[in-house]
């Protein structure tokens, strides 16, 4: 026998016979009854006005043409700083990436079913620990933010007793956010420490005026939310290790191509925005948060999310194994005891870092950083050579992002809305985050941008200060 169902939208699967079940099952006689609460006055009473329905190919036409009036953020055309980065993502990443066993995997809680993800989080967790010269990495955060307060509450979990925790004062201030939303529940102080204008340098008077033994844990950015890089880092961490707290670095990873890893120079905690490898932009996500320690049991047993590990049988022929070694998550184990409530582990954007730095290896990492390099101090220098504009404003040494300060009689607004009536988006607006820095935008420039785009930007900021001074 054949059941015709009766559906009242093609694409919704409800029938009148579904409904009435539904609304007998709550005692309702009525759709009507059921939103009765609804004052007639707000109940639409006429036909909607809508456009008739189109085909397939209608539809595609009409979206293709929306669609082109956007400007791709691949284009080279984009110059904004203060975070995320615009890099090429090879064909490959996506193809590998977007693979059905990745993309339709859930955490892996039954590991003789997830050997495959498990393997493939393993290798991320490996390659990001061989980047970052630190022994663990986990697997893995939300973002950069977020493993920033993570960082935070595991060095009181580590240091009992201390309840603050120290960051530059050129910290980027959604992460400030971020980090201040996760202490303050804690009863974690956060207090910032005072930086060289000119130099950008975290000022080392300041840093050991602050530490003592009521700290504990001191947070550094290398490269820093303004792009200058921070030289002092072995100075740091001596002071920090002297005061017996934990050296919390963030990096930009793709820096590590040419820059020293946060493990050389004696890290505890490294945390870092995985977004770059192989993950594109999307309106500000899906991002990835990277997070490693030393290897001591201290800190891995307070370590958030969860690791990966392999093992092997006892006895020939050997095989191995992926398990969840450690999952301190309030999923595995009693809330109380839990290191962190993280409920998800971006594992899909984790494999996609994986696959990206499989892909490029040392050689090409190492490559990207140095080109990175010498785009972006090539934009300061034409920006610097321009009258009445400082690039870097701050900084001597600086990689992808930098600020560039105007006069004060030049408006960084009105040049980032002269620039884009010529197709091209200036940088973040700094005004506000640094009043210090006057009239200022934070630029970025990666590997995407060409050396034309690059110099048609500068010239383009130079003719619009040009007129506005005619």
């Amino acid at each position: 026998m054949v059941i015709l169902m009766d559906f009242k939208h093609p694409y919704i699967p409800m029938t009148d016979i579904l409904e009435y079940e539904m609304l007998k099952s709550i005692n309702k006689s009525s759709l009507d009854s059921l939103f009765s609460d609804i004052p007639e006055k707000f109940k639409i009473k006429h036909e909607l006005n809508l456009p008739e329905s189109h085909s397939e190919h209608e539809v595609f036409l009409r979206l293709r043409e929306l669609a082109s009036k956007n400007t791709p953020a691949d284009s080279g055309k984009i110059f904004l700083g203060a975070g995320l980065g615009l890099h090429y993502i090879p064909a490959a990443v996506q193809a590998l990436s977007s693979r059905s066993e990745f993309v339709t995997a859930y955490t892996s809680y039954q590991a003789e079913i997830s050997q495959g993800m498990l393997q493939t989080l393993f290798e991320y967790q490996s390659l990001l620990a061989e980047l970052l010269e630190i022994e663990v990495v986990n697997s893995s955060m939300y973002d950069r933010a977020t493993a920033l307060g993570e960082a935070a509450l595991m060095t009181v979990r580590v240091k009992r007793k201390r309840k603050k925790f120290l960051v530059p004062r050129t910290i980027s201030p959604a992460n400030l956010m971020t980090l201040t939303t996760y202490c303050e529940p804690a009863g974690i102080q956060i207090e910032q420490v005072n930086f060289d204008f000119d130099t950008g340098l975290i000022s080392i008077s300041d840093l050991e005026s602050k530490i003592d033994s009521s700290v504990a844990g001191v947070y550094i950015e290398n490269p820093s939310y303004l792009g200058f890089i921070e030289t002092q880092v072995d100075e740091i961490n001596q002071i920090v290790h002297d005061a017996d707290a934990l050296l919390v670095a963030g990096v930009d990873i793709l820096s590590l191509g040419i820059l020293r890893p946060p493990g050389d120079y004696g890290a505890d905690i490294v945390i870092g925005e995985g977004q770059p490898l192989g993950t594109p932009v999307s309106y500000g996500g899906p991002l990835l948060g990277v997070f490693g320690c030393r290897n001591d049991m201290k800190l891995i047993r307070q370590l958030p999310g969860r690791l990966v590990g392999l093992t092997r049988t006892q006895n020939e022929p050997y095989e191995r194994g992926f398990v969840l070694t450690l999952s301190p998550r309030e999923q595995h184990i009693r809330r109380e005891k839990a290191t962190s409530n993280i409920c998800s582990n971006q594992a899909l954007i984790a494999v996609t870092a994986a696959i990206y730095v499989a892909l490029m290896g040392s050689n090409g990492i190492k490559k990207i950083a140095e080109v990175i390099a010498y785009k972006s101090n090539h934009a300061a220098k034409l920006l610097n050579e321009i009258d009445n504009v400082r690039a870097p404003a701050i900084g001597k040494t600086i990689w992808k992002d930098f600020a560039v300060q105007f006069e004060t009689n030049i408006s960084a607004d009105s040049i980032n809305e002269q620039l884009l009536k010529h197709g091209i988006h200036g940088g973040h607006s700094l005004k506000s985050e640094f009043p210090g820095l006057g009239e200022s935008l934070l630029f970025g420039v990666t590997e995407i941008h060409s050396v034309k785009a690059i110099e048609k930007m500068v010239n383009t900021v130079s003719a619009i200060i040009k007129e506005g001074n005619d």
